[in-house]
């Protein structure tokens, strides 16, 4: 990808920025960006969160409470929201972004730069969110957002340091600096791959942590379950190409402590609520639940050993309780630490 295409240039002026998905993280970036009167045009499907950031600067279905500033408008066209935009967030569930690429395509700005606010692994192909944007929008650079953040935060202008990565250093640097905000610090880097690995794997891992704590088994067991859960990330990414010290940083580590942390998270709820034995039906999306499966079956592939992705898999394919599934990882043979 050429660097001119996204050059100082090309991403430098104000009310360029797009950002598709009207959920909770793509309002909270929408209105990072738009916080200092920069024009931000936020894409929704729901006509009903459009009025409300138009008319009442709030988004009431997923984050209630939370001034919005004028600055940020939004839109159900998905043409108007594009147009001009030189930067699109993509702030999509995994399993609907293939889909949805092809409905942004004739809409896209040429040479428009894609970032990738989302964690997951698609359940049908095993590719992560940047293979699967590439291949359906080429001619576009991509860029991937992660990092320990939740949406409430970031709306708030609370502190929040993440990471963006691009195949390109120069592409990553130039994005870094155009979408950065005063409370908002993005790290750079170029290893797309492991930006990725860090964020989706958490997400099941997550889910692992809350059923420990839905089953009251104490903050000694999660703090194991979570350090544990850490090293199967690292030695999966590793294998799938990640560099380890990109998942030692705020894509991997640090994302995996912020998920795990508590009930805010929607994968740890998830896990949370599995653990108590109550109904998961009427929770708001977990990435994790969709990757959790792949993620086992990505691990088996690459010969690696990893008990507690398994143990989420069986929960959620197969319907092992949680309780029987942590019971087999207590009961798994002992062996040296650092194997």
């Amino acid at each position: 990808m050429s660097e001119e295409v996204i050059g100082e240039d090309r991403i430098g002026e104000r009310g360029d920025i797009a950002v598709i998905g009207g959920g909770a993280w793509g309002t909270a970036l929408g209105a990072m960006r738009a916080r200092d009167g920069e024009p931000v045009r936020l894409y929704a499907r729901d006509g009903e969160t459009v009025r409300a950031v138009n008319a009442r600067h709030e988004n009431p279905r997923y984050l209630a409470g939370t001034a919005l500033p004028p600055s940020l408008r939004a839109t159900d066209d998905l043409g108007a929201a594009l147009e001009g935009a030189r930067i699109a967030l993509l702030v999509l569930p995994a399993q609907a972004l293939r889909l949805a690429a092809r409905e942004l395509k004739p809409h896209l700005e040429p040479g428009a730069a894609l970032v990738l606010c989302s964690k997951g692994i698609e359940r049908d192909t095993g590719l992560f969110a940047s293979a699967v944007v590439e291949a359906e929008l080429p001619g576009h650079p991509v860029a991937v957002l992660s990092g320990p953040s939740f949406a409430s935060d970031v709306a708030a202008g609370l502190p929040t340091a993440v990471t963006l990565a691009a195949q390109s250093s120069p592409v990553a640097d130039a994005l870094a600096r155009r979408l950065a905000a005063p409370a908002f610090r993005i790290y750079a880097g170029d290893d797309v791959l492991g930006v990725e690995a860090g964020g989706s794997l958490k997400n099941v891992l997550a889910i692992a942590a809350g059923a420990c704590a839905g089953l009251g088994l104490g903050a000694s067991a999660l703090a194991a379950l979570v350090t544990r859960g850490f090293v199967e990330l690292r030695r999966l990414g590793e294998a799938l190409g990640a560099r380890p010290d990109t998942l030692l940083g705020l894509s991997g580590l640090g994302d995996l402590v912020l998920t795990c942390s508590g009930a805010q998270s929607r994968n740890f709820s998830y896990g949370l609520a599995l653990g108590r034995g109550e109904d998961t039906r009427a929770l708001k999306l977990a990435e994790g639940v969709y990757s959790a499966a792949i993620a086992a079956r990505l691990a088996r592939e690459h010969g690696i050993e990893a008990p507690i992705i398994e143990a989420v898999a069986a929960i959620l394919e197969d319907g092992l309780p949680a309780a029987e599934a942590m019971r087999a990882l207590l009961a798994r043979p002992l062996k040296r630490e650092f194997e």
